[in-house]
């Protein structure tokens, strides 16, 4: 294919034509580069602008091609080299049209408006310049910010206030802009009053720049009722684990408060409850999950339902802890709690307890004194390896006690012996019904809605009686040394005692069938010391047998010819609950209850 006819139109083709007709003829000695002819300088005009060029200095593609070879100067089918524009050289003005974010200059203690950008009219409308902002701009007084373009404009300082919101008019949504006012210098514009003054002097101003935040507000609020919606959920959850209503025992006044932390989604495992044993005795337990959500929760829950269980069983406070450390490890190894089961029996009067890596009871005797419950405290629950043991405190007529959770002493820049020792001050003044000292104990304690942790609290008074309340809680104990006078006497002791307190024939009657019963049980498989113990509260009648035997009966079907096996039966029959449990000295304690009708 021949490229003749269009060499002439493809780029280069005449450079590479001249080159090649300024090269020499063959033996003819060629021309230095420095030596090629100068071209004349072109005459110049009388204010010293050159004149057109002549037609010798335009004509020819000779010179060129020598000048491509020899003057660094471009051609003219190069391009002259240029460098980049300077950020003096950009136009203030176009760059801040430009941004979507609005802008507002004022300038003067008045602040008068300099310039708004086109963001800014879109958003509020077009502004007249030269007026104040209080005039031209009454978005910004609404949003109060002409009060922060003062103190920019007295201190030379930037400020920025954050998510104002600007109602959306026409616009299908409100928008939320962080602003920032920054002090700034305005030049003025137009001549100079004094043309002997070199310069005029800038006025002070502000600029004004908004940088809307909507989407990022908004984002915010999606998440915080998100995590507002879990925190219910947790909080539900939490709340219908922990006991609806508490058990009331006859023996003790008992209150209690549970209190979320924080504002978020992270609710502990704190929990408490009160069970009633019988025989006038009261377990009492408060517990801790480690961990926060819905799971330390679920934990939770599982672990108060097997206290309950465990607890029916009457069983010692270290063998309830032990059984719970063991079921801890199983429903979830990498869970661990803290708990305390504290037994009172109204007979003894003590507390008896066992605590697995918890706070110490704190115990107040009736002259105002507050002391800890000491040792024995054993590792928290789930971790194995353990045996628990049980300790004991007075807790007779007159006393109270408080069991706790750690987010009640516990503070991030405090040791913990100090919430406790300041706990133990609150209590020593807290005086009340158990609910009002729960109450006083938060309040002492700075507890407040946004306290960052979970708060349990279990407060219980063994009330002193005295008068008429007095008369409604009697004890009548006998010491029996067996032989066949023991039944009986029982029987007689029994019928005497009911008598004098007043029941009506019916139920002396089953008090007394009662007592006869679990006392020849006691003869037939126990060993002595045996003691038969009659206990009426405001509520109930209790008969309550002792021995030195540690077999718990069990109720069974007797057979027709069977001589024995219906005692049991029959005072399950008869009463309105029954139960036995293995004392701490060794033996048993067989009793059963009478509901004594209101009124």
């Amino acid at each position: 294919m021949i490229f003749t006819r269009w060499s002439a139109k493809l780029p280069g083709t005449q450079r590479r034509a001249a080159a090649r007709s300024d090269r020499p003829a063959p033996g003819t000695p060629a021309v230095p580069p420095t030596a090629a002819p100068v071209p004349p300088a072109e005459p110049a005009t009388a204010d010293g602008t050159p004149s057109a060029p002549t037609a010798a200095t335009t004509t020819g593609s000779v010179p060129a091609a020598r000048a491509e070879h020899a003057d660094p100067a471009p051609s003219q089918d190069r391009t002259p080299a240029t460098l980049p524009p300077t950020v003096d050289a950009l136009s203030v003005h176009d760059i801040l049209g430009t941004i979507p974010a609005l802008v507002a200059v004022v300038y003067g203690p008045e602040h008068r408006l300099a310039y708004v950008n086109g963001a800014y009219a879109s958003v509020f409308g077009p502004r007249p310049a030269g007026r104040t902002a209080r005039e031209a701009l009454p978005e910004l007084d609404a949003l109060g910010l002409l009060p922060l373009m003062d103190q920019v404009l007295r201190s030379g300082k930037p400020r920025t206030v954050k998510s104002r919101k600007v109602p959306g008019g026409d616009r299908t949504r409100d928008g939320y802009y962080t602003f920032t006012c920054t002090p700034i210098e305005v030049a003025a514009s137009g001549p100079a009053p004094d043309p002997e003054v070199a310069c005029v002097a800038p006025h002070k101003g502000v600029l004004v720049f908004g940088a809307e935040v909507t989407d990022q507000i908004e984002s915010a609020e999606r998440l915080r009722v998100s995590e507002a919606r879990q925190r219910e959920a947790a909080v539900t959850l939490q709340r219908s684990l922990l006991p609806q209503e508490l058990e009331q025992p006859d023996d003790l006044c008992v209150a209690a408060t549970y209190q979320p932390g924080g504002t978020d989604a992270a609710v502990g495992g704190d929990w408490y409850d009160v069970i009633t044993l019988g025989a006038g005795r009261t377990a009492l337990v408060i517990g801790d999950v480690m961990g926060r959500g819905v799971r330390a929760a679920a934990v939770m829950g599982q672990l108060r339902t097997a206290v309950r269980a465990y607890a029916r069983l009457d069983l010692p406070p270290h063998e309830v802890l032990q059984l719970l450390d063991g079921l801890a490890a199983e429903i979830d190894a990498s869970q661990i709690a803290t708990c305390v089961y504290a037994v009172h029996d109204p007979n003894e009067g003590r507390l008896v307890y066992a605590s697995a890596g918890h706070l110490p009871i704190l115990v107040r005797d009736p002259d105002g004194t507050v002391h800890r419950a000491a040792e024995p405290t054993g590792p928290p629950l789930g971790t194995g390896g353990w045996l628990h043991t049980s300790g004991s405190v007075p807790l007779g007529p007159g006393s109270s006690a408080v069991l706790y959770t750690d987010g009640l002493v516990e503070r991030r820049d405090k040791d913990i012996d100090h919430g406790v020792e300041a706990l133990e001050r609150a209590f020593a003044g807290a005086a009340g019904a158990p609910d009002i000292v729960c109450d006083r104990l938060l309040r002492a304690l700075g507890i407040t809605a946004t306290h960052d942790d979970d708060v349990a609290i279990l407060v219980l008074q063994h009330p002193a009686r005295t008068g008429h309340d007095a008369e409604l809680f009697h004890n009548a104990a006998l010491e029996l040394h067996g032989g066949t006078e023991a039944a009986p006497r029982a029987r007689a002791f029994a019928s005497g005692v009911l008598a004098s307190w007043r029941f009506s024939p019916e139920l002396h009657d089953l008090g007394v069938l009662a007592a006869s019963e679990l006392v020849a049980n006691s003869l037939q498989h126990g060993t002595p010391p045996m003691r038969l113990r009659l206990r009426r509260t405001d509520r109930r009648l209790i008969v309550e047998v002792t021995d030195g035997d540690d077999h718990l009966p069990r109720r069974r079907r007797a057979e027709p010819a069977d001589e024995a096996g219906r005692g049991i039966s029959i005072v399950a029959t008869i009463a309105s609950s029954w139960g036995s449990r293995r004392t701490p000295g060794g033996g048993k304690a067989v009793w059963c209850e009478f509901a004594l009708p209101r009124g």
